[in-house]
């Protein structure tokens, strides 16, 4: 009987560690997002900080003529903002597959967030190639 009860005990720590964990895993993602969605508002607003710099300095800055960094920077928060509802959706997933007890790893997520930050990547490098 002693020994059915420790087992029991030991389970539902068990359930339990495996929650917390799913939890923290999401976390991770929520700063990540934050992070890509700080860096895409910064690319976004660079190009005031340099124009404002200019004044303070009474002097006129040069600015590129392209107009990359707007449309790749609200692709940076756009990236974010999916990645956000991404891990909140494999959270959940988890969460229920923990409940049943039948956890199956995916890699899909992982997968898809490496490929467009890679992507976005791609098109900084051929932006600033450009720009200088």
């Amino acid at each position: 009987m002693n020994s059915n009860i420790n087992e029991e005990k030991q389970q539902v720590k068990q359930h339990v560690n495996d929650h917390l964990a799913n939890e923290r895993t999401l976390l991770a993602w929520v700063r990540t997002a934050i992070g890509i969605m700080a860096f895409g508002f910064v690319v976004v607003k660079f190009s005031l900080f340099v124009r404002q710099v200019g004044l303070m300095l009474g002097q006129q800055m040069p600015l590129p003529q392209y107009g990359y960094t707007a449309p790749i920077g609200i692709l940076l928060v756009a990236a974010g903002a999916l990645c956000l509802v991404l891990a909140l959706f494999r959270y959940r997933q988890t969460a229920r597959q923990l409940d049943r007890g039948v956890y199956a790893h995916t890699s899909g997520l992982l997968y898809g967030m490496v490929g467009l930050i890679l992507v976005i990547g791609v098109l900084l490098i051929g932006y600033l190639i450009m720009t200088t």
